[in-house]
This record gives structure tokens, sequence and C-alpha cells, in this order.
């Protein structure tokens, strides 16, 4: 007698774990109205709500847009799917919500809702609403009122987000095209590289810009003016820096006597005759001769050496000094092509936040 009924009890608790396993895997589709009634032209919701396994393929029902979904019922929109989960996430619950409307008044039978459940097709329980009109006074047409004008949506700073974002991109385009074309109008880099130049003595400077004029061989060519130009402004921005006063804007004759005073008569002697040749070329239309030029590079050379002064050796202050840096012909059409894209893109741009204003001021 105990072995049948300990049979019977273990044949019962298999039983209810089978139901209970089969109860957790079936799938429940649920729709529910707001509301049983709704006026004319009255919008109502449906929620649907499907539970599933977790790795089931859930479709929810679809319709276009004032689709009818019954006789007189209008499908309007349909929100986002939210889902949820469900034991221990072995489950979901898939929640959806459903607008629609009806303009005459009647009694409409909301057929079933159909969800597919990887390809295998489960129904909802039909629904019923009733859409009623108003009762309009025949005899009293006082209370009959004209439509009302619409009223205007409230401000929100939310819809305009769009708009001011774009608003001030546009104008830091603008005010970029604006100094690229000005920079190519003026031949000009459009990033300028900035870096530090370390100090020179001055006869060092000075012997550079010779060396540099004996590279370019300048005193073998006809123009002898251009030759005693870079000569004499040389001299000149030597002597300014080695005895601080401005020689760049004195005559000839006003830096020898200048000279005078801080340097002997043999120091100055040659000076004084390349001075006066570099006078009579620029000035007088003078034309030297090639052994004269070399005769004038070299006392400058020498002037220079007689007076430089050794500075002793100190930590290096840099001079921040602009590099500019010129365009090739590739670059320039690169650039241009550049300006071009960038105004297509920023009338593009203009283009949508004016429809997007006339839209918002409807």
């Amino acid at each position: 007698m105990i072995k049948h009924t300990t049979i019977k009890t273990l044949i019962t608790l298999i039983l209810t774990v089978l139901t209970l396993t089969a109860a957790k895997a079936q799938v429940t589709v649920d729709a529910r109205l707001d509301s049983a009634a709704i006026f004319i032209g009255q919008r109502i919701g449906m929620t649907l709500e499907v539970s599933a396994d977790r790795s089931k393929d859930v479709i929810l029902p679809q319709w276009d847009s004032l689709q009818q979904v019954a006789p007189g019922l209008e499908f309007v929109r349909a929100e986002k799917t939210d889902t949820s989960s469900l034991d221990d996430d072995k489950r979901m619950l898939l929640r959806r919500r459903y607008y629609f409307t009806a303009f005459d008044s009647a009694l409409i039978l909301i057929p079933e809702l159909e969800v597919k459940v990887d390809s295998k097709a489960y129904r909802s329980k039909p629904l019923a609403l009733k859409v009623v009109t108003f009762d309009i006074d025949t005899l009293h047409t006082d209370s009959i009122y004209p439509i009302k004008p619409e009223l205007a949506p409230p401000f929100e700073w939310a819809e305009w987000n769009v708009v001011i974002c774009f608003s001030l991109i546009s104008l830091a385009i603008i005010g970029l095209l604006i100094y690229v074309i000005y920079r190519l109008k003026t031949n000009k880099p459009i990033i300028r590289r900035i870096r530090n130049k370390k100090p020179v003595a001055p006869h060092k400077a000075a012997m550079e810009k010779i060396e540099h004029i004996k590279e370019e061989k300048i005193w073998q060519s006809e123009d002898s003016k251009e030759y005693y130009t870079m000569l004499t402004d040389t001299l000149r921005q030597y002597i300014k820096e080695r005895y601080g006063f401005n020689a760049l804007e004195m005559t000839s004759y006003e830096i020898i006597q200048k000279l005078q005073e801080v340097n002997d008569e043999d120091a100055i002697s040659e000076l004084r005759e390349l001075f006066q040749t570099a006078d009579l070329v620029k000035f007088a239309k003078y034309v030297t001769l090639i052994n004269e030029n070399d005769r004038n590079l070299v006392s400058a050379i020498e002037y220079i050496n007689q007076t430089k002064q050794e500075e002793p050796e100190q930590k290096p202050q840099p001079e921040v000094i602009i590099v500019e840096e010129h365009r090739s012909k590739v670059a320039k059409r690169v650039l241009l092509i550049s300006v071009v894209v960038t105004s297509m893109v920023l009338l593009a741009i203009l283009a949508y936040v004016g429809y997007r204003v006339y839209m918002l001021t409807l």
C-alpha cells in the first residue's frame, strides 16, 4: 500500500514539473484598450504584451499610417517596443503601444492581433470599441459655434537645438573661408609656423651674408649696383649691432664720422673707400671692374675681422620668428578646390537651416 502511494506521489510531482515547464515555455499574447469608448475623431491607445523565451524571434503586427485595421478604425502610429526580462533573463516580455482613431459612430469589433514567434502564429483575444458622436442641439442654433483657430504650440528650446547648432557651424565655416580667401589673395601661408632662432653674434651674421654674396658671385655680374647695395647693407647692419647707432638710416659720410670716434684711421681707411665707391655706383652710375669689386669685398671682411668682438658664452635667449612658406601651384589648386567644396557644404547647411526655421515658424 505504501509503495503504491509513493509511486502516485512521484508521478504527481513529475506531472507538476512538466506542467510548470510547459507553462514557462508557452507564448502569451495579451491586448487591451485604454478605454471601451471614444468620441468621433478621438485617439485610443492599445497595449500589446507578448511573453516568450529569450531565444525566440518575435514579430509584432505593423500597419501603415491611416490603414484600416477594422471597418471604421484607422491606425495612427506606434511607439517603440519596450523589452523587459522574466525568469532570470530566460524569458522576455515585449510591450508596444498602438494608437487608432475613428470618424464614424459605431460599435467596432477589433479582430485578433497576430504575433509570430519563430514563424508560428499566436493571436490575442478580439476587442470591442464603441465610437460615440456628440449630441447637437438643432433647435438652439446659438449654441453652435464655429471652429476655433489652431493654438500656437508652446516655444521649446529643444526644437531649435539643431538650428542653433548648424548656425554656429555655419558661422565658423564662414569665418574660416574669409580667412583662407584673404590669405590666398595676399599670397600668405594659411598656417604660419613659428620657430625659435638662437641669437648670432654681429660679426658671424655679417660673415654669413658675405659668404652668401661670394657663393652667388654677385660681384662678377654686370649689375654692380645690386652687389654694392648688398655689401653696404651688410656692413651697416654689422655696425649698428656692433656699436649701437642706427647706421641703416645714416649716409656714408655720417657713418665714417661716427666710426672715427670708436675706430682708428687705419681701420676705416679702406672702409671709407668702399662706401665712396658704393655711392658712385648707386647714385652716379659708376662702372667698376671685377678686381675692384673683389678688393672691396676683401676690405669689408678685413674690417669685420679687425673690429669684431667675441662675446662671452652665455645661455642663448631664443628669438621667436615666423616662417613664411611659399605655396606651390599644386598646393594653391588644392586650396582653391577645398574652398569651393567647403562653400558648397556651407550652402547646403544654410539651406537646411532655412528649411528648419520655415517649418518651425509655420
